[in-house]
């Protein structure tokens, strides 16, 4: 088993891996919690206006950040800055996070490894993968263990005004969670630890989908019992594909479940409920994507959540009009009233068999059967 090195008690060195609202509001954080932060972006143009004003032009722009922080690149960090930090965060959108691991993989050393954290969320399309596959395709199975990942209820504007939030962190090496939470802990802001990192993932990426479903519903004029009714149907669609998946059902029902749904499916900050909510106001597309000024995982994690729940034989009517809607062109209208229209059904149910994608994964990454029973049953 490899771990990260030893933790400082205090200033430590963290190497934060993108430059967008979330990456710059956890370099905030840190950097106020008086860490020595590198933040790295791949335009020249933000981190030159970075270190000039200690201000991103691009994101949570009228913000001040610590002088604790330093812009990096857009070259990517050589060798010797790579193994002189003790964490790397990684908060870039998934779909670009292959890449950016293949290039860094011989950077890393096994014997001096970083703790190594990850606050995307999302499916890689073309793959099918998670983020903790992607690791393993990319670094190895060794560092695919000792990764960690944070999710939660956590828009990144009232992190850097220091309201009280609270995260969920999870890692198949219990000691690196324990790490990350210590790493984050502040009275503002509360990590709580756990050992599902598959369902941890799997929540944030699916209740993205559902928060473009709850903000067609807003868009179209529908008011509390329909949103309502889509955040807890979506647990529940949530709950029975993570649970045929492998994951734990606990899972979703905590901070990076039921917390972070809530949250997105709730609040015009979220970019996929903007997504759903311009769709269900009759723009297309093609046109939100274009002028909405960041990234939308919810759009293409919808493409895998499709993939996913086919392979899987899972109903999940919800997440599949959002498919037909995004990448159908199905009437907003006509998937509302769809939905409304199917028969009675019962209403909680998981699926009868369970873990076929996280047992091939954990396979991959050298675990064994009993490690699924420890995750999809942490109470036994």
């Amino acid at each position: 088993m490899v771990y990260s090195k030893p933790q400082p008690a205090s200033n430590s060195r963290v190497l934060i891996f993108g430059a967008g609202n979330f990456g710059s509001c956890l370099a905030s954080h840190l950097g106020d919690s008086q860490h020595e932060v590198y933040m790295w972006a791949r335009e020249e143009t933000i981190v030159n206006h970075f270190n000039l004003h200690h201000r991103n032009p691009m994101y949570l722009t009228e913000h001040d950040f610590p002088s604790t922080i330093t812009a990096v690149g857009p070259n990517m960090p050589d060798k010797a800055f790579i193994n002189n930090v003790d964490v790397l965060l990684f908060a870039i959108p998934t779909q670009f996070l292959r890449g950016t691991l293949t290039t860094l993989r011989p950077s890393l050393d096994l014997n001096n490894l970083p703790l190594i954290i990850f606050v995307n969320k999302g499916i890689e399309v073309d793959t099918n993968a998670l983020t903790l596959e992607i690791i393993a395709d990319t670094c190895g199975p060794e560092i695919a263990n000792a990764a960690t990942f944070i999710s939660g209820p956590s828009f990144a504007k009232e992190i850097v005004e220091r309201q009280p939030t609270s995260v969920s962190v999870a890692s198949l090496t219990e000691t690196e969670a324990v790490k990350a939470a210590s790493l984050f802990h502040q009275p503002h802001f509360r990590c709580y630890t756990g050992v599902d990192p598959i369902g941890l993932e799997l929540s944030g990426a699916l209740k993205n989908v559902y928060a473009i479903a709850s903000g067609m519903s807003d868009g179209l004029g529908y008011e509390n019992n329909t949103r309502a009714m889509i955040i807890t149907r979506g647990l529940s669609e949530m709950t029975c594909i993570g649970t045929a998946y492998g994951a734990s059902p606990l899972t979703f029902l905590g901070l990076a479940g039921v917390g972070d749904l809530f949250l997105t499916c709730s609040s015009s900050n979220s970019r996929n409920y903007t997504v759903g909510y311009r769709l269900g106001q009759g723009e297309s597309l093609d046109v939100i994507i274009k002028t909405l000024g960041s990234v939308a995982e919810g759009v293409p994690t919808t493409k895998g959540v499709k993939k996913i729940i086919e392979e899987l034989g899972i109903n999940a009517p919800i997440a599949s009009s959002v498919y037909d809607v995004l990448f159908n062109g199905k009437d907003t209208r006509v998937a509302v009233r769809e939905l409304m229209e199917l028969p009675p059904s019962k209403e909680l149910e998981l699926p009868a068999t369970a873990g076929g994608p996280a047992r091939r994964l954990l396979l991959k990454l050298g675990q064994d059967a009993e490690r699924l029973t420890d995750i999809m049953h942490p109470h036994l």
